[in-house]
């Protein structure tokens, strides 16, 4: 094997920060011992490990060469320390160990129940994320059974702390905002140079704290995991396979693409991706100009806003439309042109409607080349939107009683899913419109208490309205608008 073995760094910080914290919840437990935490935490690294490398029943050489060489010191081992690949695939040390991925493991629980913000889980969670990408780095090609059950065991994990937790949660050592619905409409300032990245498994977990979106996470997932891999291999010297960061999101409106965009572009700074990692956003009307020449440095320009970050291409489709004169085409060319001169500083996402997407990946030779990656966003389900709308209220301060809860379910079933519905925007569009109806019914009584100004009632939600209209934003044919002097 050549390079440096890139496991035994993460086994030791494993077995040194989550031993520190096993030791530390024991301590003065009826019957613990914190003196064999450490033991108990190299036990646990062995069983991720050997699990690990059984995921995808390769059990390659590399890997029970690392295996062997790791965790034979740290066991007192000798037998085990100079064991060889074929002496170990014959042995039950890792066949059928995969198993002990599919549930948490007794120490994960411990911890998580250990403490309020769950400080330990983190610290477990973040260590065996690192002792799963270290192992899957030992491989030329990460396989897709790998990436998988990384998505797998990191889910189960943050999953697990978020049921203990009962709320939406993200590890503590990320952002203190909570995490927004999708497509919040607040765009978020670029990124500056001098700010830290944010920790890789601190974006990981914001990703799974959003609504829905099952199958986007986990490509997502794939793409940091893979990514993280890389770079691991850089580090210590391995061959790695050359990745490609431009990406196609397909869906309709308010299916979380920007909110997607802007956690990948993060990431891609957190991975050493991109320089800063901030999302710069525009559409057809920020590329295409409106005379001769002048639609190339529209493109270069936005190129340049986005340097070192990601540019985010809403409707890109529109760009293939117009006639003869028009120069969507002209900025076609220039995004090619710009994306294979800057390909280490800028990725781009292009976004649009699926049928739509397809043609304007036809539109330049070049184009479908350049994004081998298409992920689909679908639309949210009832249950889905009814989380979106529960999650702005309460951000608010506002709640819904059981009966209006019951007539939005009936609104969100009965709004048609046709072409164009605006998802997290239409439960956006009721939250402001209910927000406004509550308003007028509130000065209308004599001393509202804290509960009124809280409390959503049926009445204060509009018609079953159509897709055309709340969803995209328009006010409902048979609400009144609101008071001139509300804000929502």
């Amino acid at each position: 094997m050549n390079g440096a073995d890139p496991l035994s760094p993460s086994v030791d910080a494993f077995v040194d920060q989550v031993g520190a914290a096993l030791a530390e919840v024991t301590a003065g437990l009826p019957a613990a011992r914190p003196d064999r935490s450490r033991d108990d935490a190299i036990n646990e690294a062995f069983n991720i490990v050997t699990a690990f490398i059984d995921a995808d029943g390769r059990h390659a050489d590399p890997e029970l060469w690392a295996l062997a060489r790791t965790f034979g010191p740290l066991l007192g081992d000798e037998q085990l320390a100079g064991a060889t690949p074929q002496q170990l695939r014959g042995s039950t040390l890792v066949a059928d160990k995969g198993r002990w991925l599919s549930t948490p493991s007794t120490m994960f629980e411990i911890l998580v129940a250990a403490s309020h913000d769950r400080s330990y889980a983190w610290t477990y969670y973040s260590r065996a994320m690192d002792v799963m990408h270290a192992v899957a780095a030992l491989d030329v090609a990460t396989s897709q059974a790998e990436l998988d059950a990384i998505a797998s065991f990191r889910s189960m994990l943050v999953g697990r702390i978020r049921e203990v937790s009962n709320e939406q949660v993200v590890a503590p050592s990320g952002p203190a905002d909570t995490v927004a619905p999708a497509d919040s409409p607040q765009p978020a300032p670029a990124q500056p140079v001098d700010e830290p990245p944010v920790p890789l498994e601190t974006l990981m977990a914001e990703l799974l704290g959003l609504v829905g979106l099952s199958e986007v996470k986990a490509r997502v997932a794939r793409i940091a995991d893979l990514l993280q891999v890389q770079r691991l291999r850089t580090e210590h010297g391995l061959p790695t396979v050359e990745t490609s960061q431009h990406l196609v999101f397909v869906g309709n409106p308010g299916t979380g693409k920007t909110t997607v965009a802007r956690l990948l572009a993060k990431i891609f700074r957190t991975l050493g991706v991109l320089e800063r990692g901030h999302l710069t956003e525009t559409d057809r009307s920020g590329l295409v100009a409106g005379f001769v020449g002048q639609t190339a440095p529209q493109v270069t320009k936005r190129f340049d806003e986005a340097d070192g970050g990601m540019l985010f291409i809403d409707e890109a489709y529109t760009l293939t439309r117009g006639g003869e004169n028009d120069f969507g085409r002209e900025a076609i060319d220039a995004i090619v042109k710009l994306m294979e001169d800057r390909r280490d500083r800028v990725a781009v996402v292009v976004a649009g409607y699926p049928d739509e997407m397809g043609d304007f990946l036809d539109a330049n030779p070049g184009l479908r080349s350049r994004f081998p990656t298409t992920i689909e966003f679908p639309d949210y389900s009832d249950d889905e939107l009814l989380m979106i709308f529960e999650s702005i209220a309460g951000a608010k301060r506002y709640e819904l009683n059981d009966a209006a809860k019951a007539k939005l379910q009936r609104i969100f079933h009965d709004a048609p899913r046709d072409k164009g519905f605006g998802n997290g925007r239409f439960a956006r569009n009721i939250f402001e419109d209910a927000v406004a109806r509550q308003a007028s019914r509130i000065v209308g009584l004599e001393s509202p208490g804290e509960s009124d100004l809280i409390t959503l009632l049926p009445e204060d939600l509009p018609l079953h309205p159509p897709s055309g209209s709340l969803a995209a934003g328009a006010p409902g044919h048979a609400d009144p608008p609101p008071p001139p002097w509300v804000t929502p």
